[in-house]
């Protein structure tokens, strides 16, 4: 099988397998291949091994597009390579409005290898909704995401795996409205909430600005020589946007958020972050 629904399989210049949407074109994980990118970009930067070996309640990963599975299954390797050096549960939410990407991946075992070891869990998260064994818990949500982030009560998030398409593609997903509902279900008290994006476009960090975020930058991934790391607190970003990105920002041409143009609200909203607040 390699065209389910509206995707179908495509095989990168590097030879790794990934997911493209047949109406807009746009591949899933582009540059490096899926599995490099979520290991390094989502994975690793955001510190899960290290935070799943700490005593303390479930971790709870909000995967935002599931997709073929990979960020999610990254995470879930995270954990099971661990053993018995895991000291909390790692739950995880899935985000997806189309399972045919998950499908096509897990029927062709040649081109995504690494989700074998957890294609039974796939299966059953597909099927009934969600998979639990030991200490990982993997929860499905079906459905446009703006609504299911405003109906069902869920335990906040610790960290945000955001991958859905991009803005083009998928544009509800990229508004400061969009992000001010994520922000609403990010964890405020204790540690706190990161979120973890490919995209490092101005307006994707705009909106994030404007959804009450505090953005900076992330690691580089495939191309892009930086991406976006966002957190409910600045303490919580390596990188965070400074006064040089604020003063670019006000020479750019792309100074609006996704999905509107720009305003004066937006104009004096951004400066007026307190990511930006440099008084001691």
């Amino acid at each position: 099988m390699t065209r389910d629904g509206d995707f179908e399989l495509v095989t990168l210049k590097n030879g790794a397998r990934a997911v493209r949407h047949l109406g807009h074109g746009e591949v899933m994980h582009p540059s490096v291949g899926p599995w490099q990118e979520a290991c390094a970009l989502y994975v690793e930067q955001s510190r899960l091994a290290e935070l799943l070996q700490q005593s303390g309640p479930p971790l709870h990963v909000w995967d935002v597009g599931l997709g073929a599975g990979t960020n999610a299954v990254a995470a879930l390797t995270c954990a099971r390579d661990l053993c018995d050096k895991q000291r909390r549960t790692l739950k995880v939410s899935s985000f997806e409005l189309d399972l045919a990407p998950l499908r096509l991946a897990l029927a062709d075992a040649q081109g995504f290898p690494f989700l074998q070891p957890f294609a039974e869990a796939a299966r059953t998260l597909a099927n009934a909704g969600r998979y639990q064994a030991g200490l990982v818990d993997w929860e499905l949500f079906l459905g446009d995401a703006l609504t299911v982030w405003r109906e069902a009560t869920k335990a906040p998030a610790d960290l945000i795996f955001f991958d859905p398409f991009s803005p083009t593609s998928n544009p509800t997903l990229w508004t400061p409205a969009a992000f001010r509902l994520l922000r609403q279900n990010a964890r405020d008290e204790g540690a706190g909430c990161t979120l973890f994006t490919y995209s490092a476009a101005t307006p994707t960090r705009v909106s994030l600005l404007l959804g009450g975020f505090f953005v900076g930058t992330g690691r580089a991934t495939g191309l892009k020589k930086e991406t976006t790391v966002a957190a409910t607190r600045r303490d919580l970003l390596a990188q965070p946007l400074d006064q040089r990105w604020l003063e670019r920002w006000q020479r750019s041409t792309q100074r609006a958020p996704h999905g509107s143009a720009l305003d004066d609200l937006h104009l004096q909203a951004v400066p007026a972050h307190p990511q930006f607040d440099v008084s001691p």
